[in-house]
């Protein structure tokens, strides 16, 4: 299971990630969140990453222009877009966009079933709330390009495992406080999600 720590902000968090066996890392470009941070400060740890590693920028009500331009700029792999857009304007980013379903209720978990997507549990904030779905919102669903996120930790993490996820996202599980990484809860996070 393919694995991303979000809410990056230092490049000490995004180095122990690496090593810790993440796929992706996600950067907060939302000025409201604590997990928030600048263009110039997420370009300074891009380039000091290894090679493979997924680059995550998450983007919330954000013109395509700006995105575009920040995605160029930082030398991001992959745009998480965090507000209502449908199929024709995710398609107008010039850079590789995935929809973020932030569901209320099961059918919102069907939106954009042909594409990977991300679903998280809906909240007034965008992200990181520790808040979890139901999972048996899942129960006959293909969930094979579904990425997970919302409220997971290393220990309920056993829980998705007959669900096939593609990946999983975290954020807050993984904190010492909001906008650090707890390198033993990386860690072990990590190694579970592996495990499945």
């Amino acid at each position: 299971m393919r694995v991303k720590i979000c809410g990056i902000t230092n490049f000490q968090d995004a180095i122990q990630a690496i090593e810790a066996g993440a796929d992706a890392l996600g950067f907060v470009f939302y000025r409201k969140s604590p997990r928030y941070i600048k263009p110039a400060d997420a370009k300074k740890i891009i380039e000091k990453l290894p090679p493979f590693i997924g680059r995550v920028g998450l983007f919330v009500n954000e013109g395509i222009d700006t995105i575009d331009t920040i995605s160029t700029y930082c030398d991001l792999t992959l745009c998480q877009i965090h507000f209502d857009v449908d199929a024709e304007g995710l398609d107008m980013i010039g850079s590789k966009a995935m929809p973020v379903i932030r569901a209320k209720e099961a059918k919102d978990i069907l939106q954009y079933k042909n594409r990977y997507r991300l679903v998280d549990v809906y909240c007034e904030e965008y992200g990181g709330s520790g808040k979890r779905l139901n999972l048996k919102w899942f129960d006959g669903i293909d969930c094979s390009k579904i990425i997970l996120a919302g409220g997971l930790t290393a220990e309920n993490l056993s829980e998705v495992k007959k669900y096939n996820f593609y990946g999983v996202d975290v954020s807050s599980g993984v904190e010492r406080i909001k906008g650090k990484k707890d390198y033993e809860k990386v860690t072990r996070f990590i190694h579970n999600a592996k495990s499945l």
